[in-house]
């Protein structure tokens, strides 16, 4: 696992891009002949969240991380219809141009209610690809265990543009360092990279569009959850409970709603537990693929 902080104009340097409604969407791609393993980050950052594991989960599968579109390296059109179902569709898109059908999933934050719609796609049969499993890390499966930072209230009120352009890398720091367990918190080149990010392209100005998420959540509750009650596809929460925001209180909410729920809790650990736990999330990760092996299914 890499455990050096790794620039993100190095991770940049390393990717490609593909047109998604006419917009450039930046990926990346460890390419080779292995099972396909789909990444999908939060917000407000980018696919550079899983540095730490990347190399790891490279080993075992053909790994892919797009930048969704408005965050990281992809484009940031102000006039655009920001959501979660379309966000999945660029997740089938990419998937389908490099020809992969058969695709594990591994999400995180807002990347865990595109999976829902990945999940609600697979068991209508109409997404692009076959789900072979889906892990989540912390995220707002549930709208109503969904806890939003005051940054995130704030950008979802009138006066969220204004909040928008007067953020900075001090209050982002700030805001991140709430989420991340009091042992296991960003150090400042993570907080930096984590700025420029969002920064990159004048990100912010659209923040308050994203933001709409939080909204978009609760609208398609009524359709995701049964197909994460009635899927076949395996599923495992990989939880780091002391996060204020999807911590403990989502992962018992979990336990009451999803069928025979496996999930495994990652103690003293926050939001971001591929950053803050990387070695734990990769135990508790290929724990659930070998018994996925070893009970039969083809990876």
């Amino acid at each position: 696992m890499n455990l050096t902080p790794l620039s993100p104009a190095e991770w940049r340097a390393a990717g490609r891009t593909f047109p998604h409604k006419g917009h450039e969407i930046f990926y990346r791609d460890s390419g080779g002949n292995k099972p396909a393993l789909l990444l999908i980050h939060g917000f407000p950052t980018a696919s550079w969240d899983f540095y730490r594991v990347w190399d790891a989960l490279a080993e075992r599968f053909r790994v892919l991380a797009p930048d969704l579109i408005g965050f990281g390296y992809s484009a940031k059109p102000r006039d655009y219809p920001y959501s979660l179902v379309d966000q999945a569709e660029l997740c089938g898109n990419l998937c389908a141009r490099q020809q992969l059908t058969d695709v594990h999933v591994l999400a995180h934050d807002y990347g865990v209610s595109v999976a829902q719609e990945l999940i609600t796609l697979h068991e209508q049969g109409r997404g692009a690809i076959r789900l072979k499993s889906v892990t989540f890390l912390n995220g707002g499966l549930f709208p109503e265990t969904h806890r939003p930072i005051f940054m995130q209230k704030l950008l979802r009120s009138p006066l969220g543009s204004v909040l928008a352009m007067a953020m900075s890398e001090q209050k982002l720091a700030e805001s991140l360092r709430k989420v991340f367990g009091p042992e296991t918190p960003p150090n400042a080149l993570e907080c930096a990279a984590f700025w420029q990010l969002v920064s990159h392209n004048q990100g912010p100005r659209i923040m308050p569009k994203l933001i709409r998420y939080i909204d978009e959540r609760r609208a398609q509750r009524a359709r995701w959850i049964p197909a994460m009650q009635f899927t076949r596809v395996p599923m495992r929460l990989i939880n780091g409970p002391v996060d204020p925001v999807s911590g403990e209180h989502m992962a018992l909410r979990y336990h009451e709603l999803i069928p025979n729920p496996d999930i495994v809790l990652l103690p003293g650990i926050g939001h971001y537990p591929q950053v803050e736990a990387p070695d734990q999330v990769l135990q508790a990760f290929n724990e659930f693929q070998d018994r996925l092996l070893a009970a039969g299914q083809r990876l």
